[in-house]
């Protein structure tokens, strides 16, 4: 099992840490038969259609 020769300093360790916060917001794209704001390639919750086809049946 590979085991580190040396420990990690503080910076190098905290300037890894710190590149996870940057995460960008997530895309929204609308519904081209609701308008309703939804994921980009997944299912609209709104009226269940997916590329233009009713995937799911929604109450």
């Amino acid at each position: 099992m590979a085991v580190p020769k040396r420990k990690l300093s503080r910076s190098r360790t905290r300037h890894r840490k710190a590149q996870w916060l940057k995460t960008s917001a997530p895309t929204y794209a609308t519904c081209p038969r609701c308008k309703a704001p939804t994921r980009p390639h997944t299912v609209c919750a709104t009226c269940g259609t997916y590329d233009g086809r009713v995937v799911l049946e929604v109450e």
